[in-house]
C-alpha cells in the first residue's frame, strides 16, 4: 500500500482515498490492462491534488511516465 504524507491534509485524503480505490481493483483474476489502469488513475489523481494543493506534482509525473512507457521521451 502507497501512502503519500506531504503534511498537506487535503492532499494526503485525496492520495489515500485513491490509494483505496487502486487496492480495490487489484482483487484476483484482475485483468493486467485493469491493474494498469487502476496505477495510472492514482497516479493522475495524485498528481492533480498536488497541483491543486500548491505541491510539486514531480513524482506523480514520474510515475506516470514510467507506467505510460514515456520515461525518458
Amino acid at each position: 500500500m502507497s501512502v503519500v504524507q506531504s503534511g498537506v491534509t487535503a492532499h494526503d485524503k485525496n492520495c489515500a482515498d485513491a490509494e483505496r480505490k487502486r487496492q480495490a481493483a487489484a482483487v484476483a483474476g484482475a485483468s493486467q490492462a485493469t491493474l494498469r489502469s487502476a496505477e495510472i488513475t492514482f497516479y493522475q489523481t495524485c498528481r492533480a491534488s498536488a497541483i491543486a494543493n500548491g505541491l510539486s506534482p514531480h513524482q506523480f509525473n514520474a510515475a506516470l511516465q514510467e507506467i505510460q512507457g514515456t520515461a525518458g521521451a
